[in-house]
């Protein structure tokens, strides 16, 4: 399985005084300018998702909903999932891929979330990698129990960004 692990975009500061609560929190117009910017980019690099999970989280929805429309996916096949809540285990969403009978798969979450699932993939405590707003891990999913495959690659904002002009 191809897993495109996939960060929400810029949201509204949790220090605004006028902040909704964090699952609340939406993306701001900057936010949702430059999640399209990367959706075009990462449109631009040829995925093909077959299915696409998000966090519940207004955030991640709206971010999902944000490269569907890119990808020329319908809305409505948008799956949420609390095993990408900001607050689920990796292994949580790990059960959930098993499940799935897709070969590309979008993912819309948080971090730390992501990068715990990454180490978990690739076997390593350490932190490899946080990714930014809007960032993209690409991951071979070859095994999920136990969890095991490689990164292809990581596709920064900036990166995706200028992929998509």
């Amino acid at each position: 399985m191809l897993l495109y692990l996939i960060r929400h975009g810029i949201a509204v500061d949790r220090e605004d005084p006028n902040c909704p609560p964090e699952t609340e929190r939406p993306l701001t117009p900057k936010g949702m300018k430059r999640t399209r910017a990367a959706a075009l980019g990462l449109h631009a690099l040829g995925a093909k998702p077959d299915t696409v999970l998000t966090s519940p989280w207004l955030r991640a929805a709206q971010t999902a909903e944000i490269f569907c429309e890119v990808f020329g996916i319908a809305p409505k096949t948008i799956v949420q999932t609390d095993a990408l809540k900001g607050t689920s285990t990796p292994a949580e969403l790990l059960r959930e891929l098993s499940r799935l009978k897709s070969n590309e798969v979008f993912c819309f979450g948080h971090e730390p979330q992501l990068h715990m699932v990454i180490g978990q993939v690739l076997h390593t405590g350490t932190r490899i990698t946080e990714l930014k707003k809007a960032g993209v891990a690409l991951l071979q999913l070859e095994r999920f129990s136990p969890p095991h495959g490689q990164l292809l690659a990581l596709y920064p904002p900036t990166a995706l960004r200028l992929l998509g002009k």
